[in-house]
């Protein structure tokens, strides 16, 4: 089969197309033969060698897919852990789930990774109540696409959402987030604290790090709640307690890692996202899907936040 395989970290050049024999599955696996394979900004991460979980090479990198069931026949996307980028991949078949009728691969693998993370940061990180406001960085990302669109269901009463670019804030809007503004770090406390109307902001989903986490961290009203997810920026931040007890606030961390293996945890909340998509309230931005071929180039298009939405790679192309 062909697979993206890395034998060393480094840049996307380490990404090389290879011919691999088909995968075996475990106890307690499946063969899944896919037909897309998610990107998520941790597969950059993963390529050199600053993920929080280590990885052993070589690897072929991809933590979810979706396609076809060998077993079964069924229409699935399963959490493979790794080994996405090929044109057959292993996964666990606890975490792998049938994909409902009318629903298309690209929204499967979005809310099966994106669209758990923006649940869960609203239900178990922030534990957003109603009324609260809610500032979305990436808002036209995998990730914050969703969360924008979750904000109201979810209780938030002012939803206010950042991008780098006019078209992005743009697409944050029609998702339906009340105000849209510039995520630069630099005046970027200020610009939200005028996004609501003045004030402090509730809660903040940040992915970042770096001058972004400390403005948004400076942003916040008292008692309110900053959720990490991510560190783009690769610039970890150090937190005072004194200063968090000084003004009331929290700095919560969410790894969707620790979901695996709490079923509860995915079961419930990717039910509750298939739903929200049959009944037309949730919206998947589906971003390009891209060869197998160019896995490389996705991932820098990626890093370079020249993408939209949910990407793809597709290995029949």
């Amino acid at each position: 089969m062909r697979a993206i395989q890395m034998s060393e970290y480094g840049g996307p050049e380490v990404l090389q197309l290879v011919e691999l024999p088909v995968p075996a599955p475990g106890d307690g696996e499946v063969l899944v033969k896919v037909n897309r394979a998610g990107l998520n900004f941790a597969d950059t991460h993963r390529r050199t060698n600053s993920y929080l979980a280590k990885d052993e090479l070589p690897l072929v990198p991809g933590s979810e897919v979706a396609g076809v069931r060998q077993d079964s026949g069924e229409r699935v996307v399963a959490l493979c852990g790794s080994g996405g980028y090929a044109e057959y991949a292993t996964a666990p078949a606890a975490l792998t789930f049938p994909i409902p009728d009318g629903v298309d691969d690209e929204t499967a693998l979005a809310l099966v990774l994106q669209g758990l993370t923006a649940w869960h940061l609203y239900r178990t990180c922030a534990r957003v109540r109603d009324g609260e406001s809610v500032v979305v960085h990436a808002a036209a990302g995998g990730v914050g696409s969703l969360a924008v669109q979750l904000g109201k269901a979810m209780g938030a009463g002012r939803v206010i959402a950042t991008a780098s670019t006019a078209d992005k804030r743009a697409l944050a809007l029609e998702l339906g987030a009340d105000i849209a503004v510039d995520g630069a770090a630099e005046g970027l406390t200020e610009r939200l604290a005028e996004a609501n109307r003045g004030a402090p902001v509730d809660v903040v989903f940040e992915m970042a790090g770096g001058a972004i986490f400390d403005a948004s961290l400076d942003a916040l009203a008292p008692f309110g709640r900053l959720v990490t997810y991510g560190i783009a920026s690769r610039e970890n931040n150090t937190v005072r307690s004194g200063d968090l007890m000084r003004h009331s606030r929290a700095v919560v961390g969410f790894w969707f890692a620790h979901c695996i293996g709490r079923p509860a945890m995915i079961e419930e909340a990717l039910a509750d996202l298939f739903e929200r998509v049959r009944r037309g309230e949730l919206r998947v931005v589906t971003g390009r899907a891209y060869p197998l071929a160019d896995a490389a180039r996705a991932q820098t298009d990626l890093a370079q936040r020249r993408t939209t939405g949910k990407v793809t790679l597709d290995p029949a192309a």
